[in-house]
């Protein structure tokens, strides 16, 4: 099991600067992950300089960046924001390269006010298609998540219900885009999370492991401690072999213990449902 861990506890110290990313990657050290995340809000300046001590500061505490964690945002009626938007996307997956990051984390986009259906599945695919090419020419692999709501934005994701995530992917079956699956993201609008996983299991290359409180609400908790199946996810990951990344969504702003007891869970979990 690869362990690693977006620490969304930690957003709102990081975004106004009371605490720093090389903060985050010695706490992500001493908490024995493998890996970290990271989100793109993290890095308002993105020169070479502080890539480079991003860098430096992984190595010295033997852990990788896992992901870079992004907002891309293809649904908006204005097709000039739909042109920024890819532009933003394609300087954030260089800045995954640079910090050696493995995936970048996409989103389809805010469910605008104005944007139809039809409209936005196409305008999504058409940021997608691009910004695939634009991954593989750097070695990194995009990881469309089953979203809920971005932390800058105003409006909810556009492809929920999961029937608009799934039309999105699978416009993209001959390509290299994976799944960054959200084991709790479904139950915002009850839907089972089970059945959109067995739809979507051969392409996860990421699995978020996120909890809600109760289905219907978008009430983060401490992992293993809501109503997300995570031990039924273990077990199907399991069945098919999955030895791609884990990566806990810690959102319960307990503090240093909230992030330890989620990750004595995971490991817990996923050793017994190997074990079964």
């Amino acid at each position: 099991m690869k362990l690693s861990c977006l620490p969304v506890s930690l957003y709102d110290d990081i975004f106004t600067g009371k605490s720093t990313v090389a903060d985050w990657i010695r706490f992500g050290a001493e908490l024995g992950l493998d890996a970290v995340d990271f989100s793109i809000k993290f890095f308002p300046h993105r020169d070479e300089k502080i890539t480079n001590k991003t860098r430096t500061i992984l190595a010295k505490r033997g852990v990788e960046a896992c992901m870079l964690a992004c907002y891309s945002d293809f649904t908006h009626p204005d097709e000039t924001q739909r042109a920024q938007a890819l532009i933003e996307l394609k300087a954030d997956i260089a800045l995954a390269k640079a910090l050696g990051a493995k995936f970048v984390r996409v989103t389809a986009g805010q469910n605008h006010p104005g944007t139809e259906r039809e409209d936005g599945v196409r305008w999504v695919v058409d940021g997608f298609r691009h910004a695939v090419d634009e991954a593989e020419k750097h070695g990194i692999t995009l990881a469309y998540e089953n979203h809920t709501k971005g932390a800058p934005w105003q409006y909810w994701d556009f492809s929920q219900p999961s029937e608009i995530f799934l039309e999105i992917l699978d416009a993209f079956s001959d390509t290299p885009l994976g799944v960054c699956f959200d084991t709790a993201n479904p139950l915002v609008l009850n839907e089972d999370v089970l059945e959109l996983l067995d739809k979507v299991i051969d392409r996860v290359v990421v699995l978020h492991v996120f909890d809600m409180r109760e289905a219907g609400t978008f009430e983060p908790v401490r992992v293993g401690t809501g109503v997300s199946p995570i031990p039924q996810i273990f077990s199907r990951m399991q069945q098919v072999n999955y030895d791609g990344w884990l990566s806990i969504e810690e959102a319960s702003r307990q503090g240093k213990r909230g992030f330890e007891e989620s990750i004595r869970y995971v490991r817990q979990a996923w050793q017994q449902a190997s074990s079964a």
